[in-house]
C-alpha cells in the first residue's frame, strides 16, 4: 500500500515503500475492539426486521455457537485485540483494501461521489474562465493551511477529531492494478508537485500554479493561463483517453500496463496522477428545464453524460477534479479511497467563501511558461454504461429546524421518513447503510448506522393504520436511531467488527467460521438503500450511486429551511426508481410533520451531539 499519512502533530520519516509514512496524534485513542457478545446480539436485532422468523432462529444458533467459551469467536476476537496493540488502527489498512482497492467494479458511479454547486451565471466563456481561476485560488489558499500545519482541528461532542483525511486529498491518484489498485501520494517526495492538470476538450494541460519563488499565482495569471489552454484546445481530442478510467478495474488496470510502455505515455500519465488536482472545462450541457436542470447536474459530476458529452474530459483516478461548465454547471468528482465526504465539503465551504471575497487584481506581467499539452495515445477505448438514474431534489417544505422544534435528532427524522418512503414502495424494509464517522480515533473512517430497526419497522408498519397511536413509535424509533448512531461514532457498531472478525479468520484459519457463509450474512450486508448526509454550510448536495443492483443511494445535506436530496438507481433494474423514490420521501416528510403538528407531544431533549453524527462519505460504495 503506498497511502500517507502525515499532519501537524509529528511526522515519521518515510519507510521502505517510499512514500509511506504516519501521522501521530497523541490526543487521539485507538479504535477499540467491541465485545464479542455485544456485537452478535446486535447483528441478531439488526436481522430481525429483514429476514423471516426460520432464518433468524438457524443464524441464532450458529451464533450461539461461535460464542462459545474457547470456540472460534473468542480465538478471533483475541487476534483482533492483539491487532490493536500492534497498531495505530486495526481496521484502517483493511478497510482501504476491502472498500476501494480490491473493489473491482468501476469508480464511475460505484464509487466515487460526486457534488453540485450552485449553478454560476455565466454569460461567456470568459466568465467561466474567471470563476475557475478563482477556484483554482482558493484552493491553493486551503493547501497553504495543510502545508503550513494551520489547519484546524475539527471537533464532534466536544471531541477532537481525525484529520489525517484532509492530507490526502491533494496530490494523491488511485492508481489501476490487474488484480488490486494502489493510492499515491506525492507530497511526501523530495520536490512536491507545483502544477495542476486542466482538461478542455478531452485535452489534458499541466499548469504550474507557483512561481519560481513559492509564492502561488495569482488569479489574473491563473486567468492568463486558462485563456492560454482554452485557446490551443479549441479541437475536440478524437482519442478521449479519460473514458478508460471509468471502465472496470481489472480491464482499466491491463489497458493502463499497456499505456505506459511507451515513454511519452508514461510521462503524460504520470504527470496527471502527480498534479495537485484536477480542472475540467466541460462543454455545455444540452438545455433542460430548470425542473430536471439539478438531476442533469448530478449526472454531470458522476459521469460526465458519456463519451458524446463531457466523459472524457475526466481522469476518473484522480482524487479530486473540480468541473466547471461553460454553462455555469460547477461541482466536483472525488475518488473516494483517500477520505469521505466531510473533508471534501470543508475543502469546498473554503473555497467559496474565498471566491466571495477576492477579486481580479492586475499584477506586474512577468513571462509565465506555456502550459504543457500531454499528448497520450489511445491504445484502448473502453465505453461507459449509462444506467444511472438519478433524482436530485430540494425539499422546500421545511428544513432542520422543524425537527430541532420537535427536540428530534434531524438526521433520524430523515432517516425514519426514508425507512417509510420505502416501506410504503415495497411493503417490506430492507438493510439500511447510513454512515458514521469514526474520526474519534486514530485515523479512524467510518462504520456503519443501521437505519433499519426494530423499533423503526413497527414505526413504518402503523403509520398508515389508523388506529394505531404513531407518534409514541416515531419517538421511539428515533431515538433507536439516535442510540446506534451514539453506539457507532464511539466504536462499538457491528458491522466493522464483523468484518474484522472475518478478515481474522481468513488470515488464521483453514475455513470460515458459518456465520460469514450464513444467507444471513449476504441478506445483511445487501444495502438496498446506501445512504448519508453530508452536511455542508454551501447550499450544495452530495451524490453516488447504489452499491447494489437492485438499491438506491441517497444523500442529503439538511440545510435550516430545506433540505438537499440527491437519489440514484439503476435503469437497469424493472423495480427501482429514483424519482418515485424521491416522490415517496417528500410525502413521508410531509406526513411525519403533520403527524407531529397534529399530536402536541414533545419528546425528551437531545444529546449535545445531536446534529453531527454523520460523516458521509459514502461509499460506502464497496462492502
Amino acid at each position: 500500500m503506498l497511502i500517507s499519512f502525515f499532519g501537524t502533530m509529528k511526522l515519521k520519516s518515510p519507510g521502505l515503500g517510499g512514500l509511506s509514512s504516519s501521522w501521530e496524534e497523541p490526543g487521539l485513542p485507538k479504535l477499540p475492539v467491541p465485545p464479542l457478545q455485544q456485537t452478535c446480539e446486535y447483528y441478531l436485532a439488526a436481522l430481525t426486521p429483514i429476514v423471516d422468523p426460520e432464518e433468524l432462529n438457524h443464524t441464532r444458533k450458529l451464533l450461539e455457537e461461535f460464542q462459545k467459551p474457547g470456540g472460534v469467536g473468542e480465538r478471533l476476537q483475541k487476534g483482533l485485540e492483539q491487532r490493536t496493540k500492534k497498531m495505530e488502527n486495526w481496521l484502517s489498512d483493511w478497510w482501504l483494501q476491502t472498500a476501494y482497492l480490491d473493489y473491482r467494479m468501476p469508480v464511475v458511479v460505484h464509487s466515487s461521489p460526486g457534488v453540485v454547486l450552485p449553478r454560476m451565471e455565466f454569460s461567456d466563456r470568459q466568465g467561466q474562465m474567471r470563476y475557475a481561476a478563482k477556484l483554482i485560488a482558493g484552493v491553493l489558499d486551503f493547501k497553504s493551511m495543510i502545508d503550513n500545519e494551520t489547519l484546524p482541528v475539527e471537533y464532534l461532542g466536544g471531541k477532537p477529531l481525525c484529520m489525517n483525511q484532509y492530507y490526502q486529498v491533494l496530490s494523491s491518484c488511485r492508481i489501476p492494478g490487474t488484480k488490486r489498485d494502489t493510492v499515491v501520494n506525492y507530497t511526501l517526495v523530495k520536490r512536491p508537485p507545483t502544477h495542476i492538470t486542466v482538461v478542455h476538450n478531452f485535452q489534458f494541460f499541466v499548469l504550474d500554479v507557483y512561481n519560481s519563488d513559492g509564492t502561488p499565482l495569482t488569479i489574473d495569471q491563473i486567468y492568463i493561463q486558462l485563456e492560454k489552454i482554452w485557446n490551443s484546445s479549441l479541437q475536440t481530442n478524437k482519442e478521449p483517453i479519460g473514458i478508460l478510467t471509468s471502465n472496470h478495474r481489472n480491464s482499466w488496470g491491463k489497458a493502463y500496463n499497456n499505456l505506459i510502455k511507451d515513454k511519452t505515455n508514461k510521462e503524460s500519465v504520470r504527470a496527471i496522477q502527480k498534479s495537485i488536482f484536477t480542472v475540467c472545462l466541460d462543454a455545455p450541457m444540452p438545455r433542460v428545464s430548470d425542473d430536471m436542470y439539478r438531476t442533469c447536474a448530478g449526472v454531470q459530476m458522476l459521469h460526465g453524460g458519456g463519451s458524446r458529452w463531457n466523459s472524457g474530459n475526466r481522469w476518473f483516478d484522480k482524487t479530486l477534479q473540480f468541473i466547471i461548465g461553460e454553462d455555469g454547471t460547477c461541482g466536483l468528482i472525488y475518488e473516494h479511497a483517500p477520505a469521505e465526504g466531510p473533508p471534501i465539503v470543508s475543502l469546498i465551504d473554503h473555497v467559496v467563501e474565498y471566491m466571495k471575497k477576492s477579486e481580479m487584481v492586475r499584477t506586474p506581467m512577468v513571462p509565465l511558461r506555456m502550459p504543457q499539452n500531454l499528448r497520450v495515445s489511445l491504445l484502448l477505448l473502453c465505453s461507459m454504461a449509462h444506467d444511472l438514474d438519478m433524482k436530485v431534489s430540494v425539499f422546500s417544505h421545511f428544513g432542520k429546524d422543524f425537527p430541532k422544534s420537535q427536540k428530534m435528532s434531524p438526521d433520524a427524522f430523515i432517516q425514519m421518513a426514508l425507512q417509510l418512503a420505502y416501506y410504503r414502495i415495497y411493503k417490506r424494509c430492507c438493510p439500511t447503510y447510513e454512515s458514521a464517522s469514526l474520526r474519534m480515533f486514530r485515523l479512524g473512517r467510518t462504520d456503519t448506522i443501521r437505519s433499519t430497526s426494530i423499533d423503526s419497522d413497527k414505526f413504518v408498519k402503523a403509520m398508515d393504520d389508523p388506529n394505531t397511536e404513531k407518534v409514541a413509535l416515531l419517538d421511539k424509533a428515533v431515538k433507536a436511531h439516535r442510540a446506534y448512531t451514539d453506539m457507532a461514532i464511539r466504536g462499538q457498531a457491528i458491522d466493522r467488527h464483523l468484518l474484522g472478525l472475518k478478515l481474522q479468520a481468513i488470515e488464521d484459519l483453514a475455513a470460515l467460521p458459518e456465520i460469514f457463509m450464513d444467507t444471513s450474512y449476504a441478506v445483511v450486508l445487501h444495502f438496498n438503500l446506501s445512504t448519508s448526509q453530508v452536511p455542508a454550510k454551501t447550499n450544495c448536495v452530495m451524490c453516488f450511486g447504489p452499491v447494489v443492483p437492485d438499491g438506491y443511494g441517497v444523500c442529503y445535506n439538511p440545510m435550516d429551511t430545506h433540505i438537499n436530496f440527491a437519489v440514484s438507481a439503476f435503469n437497469s433494474c424493472q423495480d427501482t426508481n429514483a424519482a418515485r423514490l424521491a416522490q415517496a420521501l417528500e410525502d413521508a416528510l410531509l406526513d411525519i410533520k403533520t403527524l407531529l403538528e397534529q399530536t402536541p407531544k414533545k419528546p425528551e431533549a437531545l444529546p449535545p451531539q445531536a446534529d453531527s453524527n454523520t460523516t458521509q462519505g459514502f461509499q460506502v460504495s464497496s462492502v
